[in-house]
């Protein structure tokens, strides 16, 4: 896709699963299993879908999935399956390498979304991307130092904390441009100061959804996840959102929508509904 000055891919991390009523919150099952069927122990497939940003002179990540750092106990609970070692192979097919990549945009720094900015070496933890900087809302880096009882199994600090110690990472204040035509919104109601870009030019934008609404199901408005801190706040975030999107034709990037990279949506007659499926590299081939 692109939008102004910028390409725009989709980066496939890896796979995993999720509890299906984690996934769901209040939601019962016979509603959320016709669109998101679960496996024999109640677990729905779950994409990692990075963002590439290509243009202004530079090749901006937004995400870096899981990673490749899990214990076997752990691959096994979540389902992890065709995690890339590094980003390379994906990154191969746009002429590419992680060194190649010059920022690295975290939405916030749960494990699915910060597990590959690190990777293992003989010297132990190194940032993935060598040449990038990371940038992370300040607040974010607070809550991921000091989590709750609630969600400190969301936060590993191998993750984000060679960042740190390698002078790579950028602590943000607040909503803004980082760069022409990319800016971010703040979010609150999944975790404290959740950051998604919008991308915007020549009339078109592209709003990365992160855990605002994560999978195409989650469009309707009372699905969220029981692992939001504030649902009430994800609730009216969701609401505010979801109607300029519809009003601005907003197509709208899925990061763990297993099938559906992004959508347009539109106001119909029981609220925010779903009007067109996007590719953002045009049609796939089966």
């Amino acid at each position: 896709m692109r939008i102004g000055q910028y390409e725009v891919h989709a980066i496939d991390a890896g796979r995993f699963a999720l509890d299906g009523g984690a996934m769901f919150g209040v939601v019962p099952r016979p509603l959320w299993e016709r669109t998101n069927p679960p496996d024999s122990r109640n677990r729905i497939a779950m994409a990692t879908r990075c963002l590439l940003v290509i243009g202004h002179g530079r090749k901006i990540l937004v995400d870096t999935g899981n990673g490749a750092k899990f214990s076997g106990k752990l691959v096994d609970i979540y389902r992890m399956e065709h995690i890339p070692a590094t980003f390379d192979h994906a990154l191969s097919r746009f002429g590419l390498s992680s060194g190649d990549i010059t920022d690295v945009v975290l939405t916030h720094l749960h494990f699915d979304h910060a597990g590959g900015s690190t990777v293992m070496t003989s010297e132990g933890l190194r940032p993935a991307f060598v040449n990038a900087r990371y940038y992370v809302q300040r607040d974010q880096w607070k809550a991921a130092l000091h989590p709750t009882e609630r969600d400190k199994a969301s936060f590993f600090e191998d993750d984000f904390l060679p960042l740190e110690r390698a002078g790579v990472i950028e602590q943000l204040d607040g909503e803004g441009e980082l760069f022409p035509g990319f800016s971010l919104r703040l979010f609150h109601g999944h975790t404290t100061a959740l950051q998604s870009p919008v991308i915007q030019g020549d009339g078109t934008t592209a709003f990365f959804c992160a855990d605002l609404v994560p999978l195409a199901a989650h469009l309707q408005l009372p699905w969220i996840m029981g692992y939001d801190l504030r649902p009430l706040i994800t609730l009216e975030e969701k609401r505010k959102t979801l109607d300029r999107a519809a009003e601005e034709h907003w197509n709208l990037i899925l990061e763990h929508d297993p099938l559906i990279e992004a959508v347009t949506v539109k106001h119909g007659a029981k609220g925010i509904e779903r009007a067109e499926e996007v590719h953002l590299d045009g049609p796939h081939d089966d």
